[in-house]
Parts: C-alpha cells; sequence; structure tokens
C-alpha cells in the first residue's frame, strides 16, 4: 500500500516536509515488506514516536543530572534501587553536557572504543529508530554498499533516515509481530523496553484509524 501526502500530515501534523516523507517511505518500505495496512500503521507508530513524528533524526542526549540518574540509575544514581534516584558525582560532571554524556554511557558498548574514542558521540542514534552504535552503523553500511562515512551522511537525507529505520526492522524480524498487532513486542525489540508504551499504542490506533484498516 501506497501512504498519502494527507494521511501523512493528518499522523503528524507538526511535521513541515510531509511530500519528501512520503516519497521515501512509499520507495522503500515496499522493499523490506512494510506493504500491508498493518505493518505500515506500526512502522509510522514506532518510527513517529522515535522520532517526534519525524521531525528528531538524531538523538539528543542533553540530560540533566537527574536526567542521568533515572535514565541510567545503574551509571548514574547514588542508589539504582532507591524510589527516587539521587545523581551521583559522574552525573553531575556530565550534566547538560551531550557530548560527554554520549561518549560516556555509550563507551565500549556496541563495537564502539572507549570513552576517549568519541565513538559514542559519533554513533549516537540516527535515524527513526535510533540507530546507535558503530556495530549497527557499519552493519548498516555493509548493507546497503556505502561506505561508513558515506552512510552517515546518507542517514540525515529522508532516505537514509527511512532505510536505516527498515533495516533495523527488517533485521529484528518485525512483520510477524506487525501482523499480530503486538504493539508491546514491536516495542520492546526497538527500544529495548517499554519506554513509551502508551504514545505508541494511541500512535498505531491513530494510524489504524487513518490508514482505513
Amino acid at each position: 500500500m501506497l501512504i498519502t501526502v494527507d494521511q501523512f500530515r493528518r499522523l503528524f501534523p507538526r511535521n513541515s516536509e510531509p511530500v519528501a516523507w512520503v516519497a521515501a517511505l512509499n520507495t522503500i518500505l515496499p522493499l523490506h515488506g512494510i506493504d500491508t495496512p498493518l505493518r505500515v500503521a506500526m512502522f509510522l507508530a514506532q518510527a513517529g514516536h522515535e522520532s517526534d513524528g519525524f521531525a528528531d533524526l538524531t538523538e539528543n542526549l542533553s540530560y540533566s543530572a537527574d536526567g542521568l540518574a533515572r535514565t541510567w540509575p545503574n551509571r548514574y544514581a547514588v542508589d539504582p534501587k532507591a524510589a527516587t534516584k539521587v545523581p551521583n558525582d559522574l552525573a553531575w560532571t556530565l550534566h547538560r553536557k551531550p557530548e560527554a554524556i554520549a561518549n560516556n554511557c555509550y563507551a565500549n558498548r556496541m563495537g564502539n572504543g572507549p570513552e576517549s574514542s568519541g565513538d559514542g558521540w559519533r554513533f549516537r542514534g540516527y535515524g527513526p529508530f535510533q540507530l546507535t552504535g558503530r556495530a549497527n552503523r557499519e552493519a548498516f553500511a555493509a548493507t546497503i554498499g556505502k561506505p561508513l562515512e558515506v552512510s552517515e551522511t546518507y542517514l540525515l537525507t529522508h532516505e537514509g533516515a527511512v532505510e536505516s529505520a527498515c533495516w533495523y526492522w527488517s533485521t529484528r524480524n518485525l512483520n510477524p509481530l506487525a501482523d499480530a498487532g503486538n504493539v508491546l513486542a514491536v516495542t520492546k525489540s526497538i527500544n529495548a523496553g517499554v519506554n513509551g508504551l502508551a504514545d505508541r499504542q494511541a500512535r498505531y490506533a491513530e494510524a489504524l484509524k487513518i490508514l482505513a484498516v
């Protein structure tokens, strides 16, 4: 199925580039089997939540110390098990420093090098599903046949952003879960948790209605 510009506008009324996004979606989604109303609705709901309606294509890491303690309590809270998460000294050191936060929290993970390498910041989340980490970026670049440096620029285009999300979707085999309407399972596959589940469910219900499922 194809998405119309009117449908996209109704789903994401604050987006300023609906024509370009619809062109990219209609070109790339079918190549990954995201071609039924149920699959498209699930994809748009999840991507819409993760990217604030296809508006934010780079990960926002401008956390306060309190935000760091709540988001990553094992790293940045004095007592990770406490009901109220109190920031530790490291959290205060990183307070509102996005690049330093990325380099610290993503160091030695997902194929990244140590904190001093700068990989955390370079390979922070890009695209509608926030493709994160050197290993993911290299795998995506290899799949689309582009050098890593070229793929990084491509990720910030409409086509590259959609293709990165479709790549992630396909490598996690999410079409069967979309066929079953399983918002919870798709959310866990994309988010590694249930963050924003209520918003994802609401977006999915709205997408089903607008796509006339």
